[in-house]
């Protein structure tokens, strides 16, 4: 069995070029596992096949990752529109990086007058490979009627619904196919040095000869031939499969580009319920079969990609679903003791979006917790953790739609509601100038008393400095044993400054005190520091320090203009873009943005860039922050306090 999987932008038509494929010679099975991930098996000319469906959308490009890496081609359909090329950069992106063969398919030619050449050329922008052409529309009145193959020349006229009929090649086209002919002769040349001596020679290849050639640079992935017609009538359907069962890998070619000597490869993973885990796997270098070894642990039950008919093993290119084996996921490759995570490439983008969710019901806590875990398994575009100041559960997702997902799935699959709130930035406080402060604490109520006089400098540091602390106390004034309190004092005051958040930067110097023979104690002096520096802070002039994140937005280069008034809007610094040096067609533009704008450019990116775009952040530094905004969110601060 060979099994491709089909990539491309949402609405470009790939459920119904499936449909389209599957039907020709068979009656296929459609299993679809969720609604955004779907499994066709079908017969064609007698060899079995199986396509793989992923939604097309950002929160979805993770699964197409795993499930391309497991296939032996991969065919993208794209809209009938030079514009729309750059809604499909991501997909081709994705699978140049992950080497696996392409062919792409123009869909809908029926309902364009777009010029083929103009698609292609679009396309290309995006494209390391060379797109080539292996067909040449047949237009009457403007419209598409038919197609001309670029190698056997051979001229079809669709009929809509049924098998394209065979025609002479039309007068008016003659000139057009001759020249694209030449183009694709002179590309497959550059890969085979007999069929560059023919054309220089000024002989006509044999078409037997043409047809292995391009079989041959397919295979190695050199190129991506391009192939056009309708899916939903039917059209050009028959020439496309043809060229996916001559050209497109087998397995033992798939087991050689993952590398290693994998037995099964995870394709897909979903939680179902009354069934728990089940894995979509595909059988690779050996057959795998159920209570036998693999990633460490033996194979629990093993069925159909229905999830319904079991069967004992899978033969080398197959598909099937694993229960009850919870040590298997989607997204690694196996052999019979190790599980090896497949490349960064086919998780997709990094998760960026952070959102804190909590269950409606507090008694849902403990399986939200749960459930959460189980998502992070086997979503590859999911990221889980805690946020230290809340201890709510942080989580990373692709952007709104993906976070509207997964709480559609927590509420379906695990009973549980939840609500969704912004991560609050992490804002600090600082001082501006030195101050001296002394504090006496005194407490007397009977019995031992508590005694503690401590003479104090705090003073601003550089930024990233940390907290500092040192003692230039002379004659025993403070003894020696009680200034590690005074500094633990010190460093608790620092925990929340007059301005509601935590102070940085900041040295402490003890320069003088008394202490009680009696009354003195290490919770006296500790006790002391705190309520010395908190005293302090107060009339150092206090000052808000806001998150800055150095973000790193990946973006097709058409919409580099777009990201430069984003981020403006947004109060950050344009650093600049470079060219992606392994995506044509894209920049890395690099900018300096408030913690706190994180939310919004995640709302905002998929506007400004039709989805296309992703952004990775880190912390670069704190910066002070004044006026009435930061008045605002101090008072907002000490009143949550």
């Amino acid at each position: 069995m060979r099994c491709f999987t089909v990539l491309g932008p949402s609405n470009s038509g790939k459920t119904t070029l499936i449909e389209a494929l599957s039907s020709l010679d068979s009656k296929p099975v459609r299993s679809e596992m969720t609604e955004y991930f779907a499994i066709t098996e079908f017969t064609y000319l007698d060899e079995p096949w199986c396509a793989f469906d992923i939604a097309g959308g950002p929160e979805y490009i993770g699964f197409a990752g795993e499930a391309l890496a497991a296939s032996d081609a991969a065919i993208l359909c794209v809209p009938p529109d030079p514009d729309a090329a750059v809604l499909c950069a991501p997909y081709l992106r994705l699978a140049e990086e992950s080497g696996t063969p392409c062919l792409l398919f123009i869909n809908r030619m029926d309902t364009t007058d777009n010029r083929v050449r103009d698609i292609v050329a679009g396309l290309q922008a995006y494209a390391g490979h060379s797109i080539i052409l292996r067909q040449v529309p047949i237009r009457e009145n403007g419209e598409i009627v038919g197609a001309v193959d670029l190698i056997s020349e051979r001229a079809w006229e669709y009929q809509e619904g049924k098998h394209s009929e065979l025609i002479e090649i039309p007068a008016g086209v003659r000139e057009r196919e001759q020249e694209a002919r030449a183009e694709l002769l002179e590309h497959l040349s550059d890969f085979d040095d007999h069929l560059l001596e023919e054309l220089i020679e000024d002989k006509r290849p044999p078409l037997d000869e043409v047809y292995d050639v391009a079989t041959a640079v397919m295979r190695e992935n050199e190129d991506i031939p391009a192939f056009l017609g309708s899916a939903s009538a039917r059209n050009g359907i028959t020439r496309l499969m043809k060229s996916l069962r001559h050209e497109a890998p087998s397995v033992e070619a798939t087991v050689a580009r993952l590398g290693g000597e994998p037995l099964a490869a995870g394709v897909f993973a979903a939680y179902r319920k009354h069934m728990g885990k089940a894995v979509v796997l595909r059988a690779l270098g050996g057959p795998v079969s159920t209570g036998a070894m693999l990633g460490g642990d033996t194979v629990g039950n093993l069925s159909g990609v229905d999830a319904r008919h079991p069967v004992q093993s899978l033969a080398p290119g197959e598909v099937g679903v694993a229960v009850k084996s919870d040590h298997l996921n989607a997204g690694y490759t196996y052999t019979a003791k190790e599980a090896v995570p497949m490349p960064d490439w086919s998780r997709g983008h990094p998760p960026s979006h952070v959102v804190l969710v909590t269950p409606v019901h507090e008694k849902d806590d403990a399986r939200l917790s749960t459930a959460l875990a189980r998502l992070d398994e086997i979503d590859p575009g999911l990221s889980v953790s805690q946020d230290e100041a809340s201890g709510h559960a942080a989580v990373r997702l692709q952007g709104p739609m993906h976070l509207r997902r997964i709480q559609s799935l927590l509420d379906s699959d695990f009973g549980i509601e939840v609500e969704s709130a912004p991560v609050g930035a992490s804002y600090r406080e600082t001082v501006t100038r030195p101050v001296e402060h002394q504090h006496r604490h005194r407490k007397q109520s009977g019995g031992a008393g508590q005694f503690a006089d401590v003479h104090m400098k705090i003073e601003p540091q550089d930024r990233g400095a940390g907290f500092t602390f040192d003692e230039v106390v002379k004659g025993g004034a403070v003894p020696r044993n009680y200034i590690p309190s005074v500094e633990v004092g010190a460093r608790d005051a620092t925990g929340q400054g007059p301005l509601g958040f935590p102070v940085i930067d900041l040295k402490v110097t003890l320069t003088d005190g008394k202490s009680h023979s009696v009354d003195s104690s290490d919770f006296a002096f500790r006790t002391a520091g705190k309520a010395c520096v908190k005293e302090a802070l107060a009339k150092a002039g206090p000052v808000l320090l806001q998150p800055i994140d150095r973000v790193d937005i990946h973006v097709p280069s058409v919409f580099s203009g777009a990201i430069v008034t984003l981020v403006t809007s947004l109060k950050g610094q344009v650093l600049g873009f470079d060219p992606n040096p392994d995506a044509k067609g894209w920049d890395i533009f690099h900018a300096l943005l408030p913690d706190s704008s994180l939310d919004e450019l995640a709302r905002s990116l998929g506007g400004a860039t039709q989805g296309t775009a992703w952004y990775v952040a880190n912390f670069d530094h704190y910066q002070e922050l004044h006026g009435r905004e930061a008045e605002n969110i101090s008072a907002a601060a000490r009143e949550s306090a």
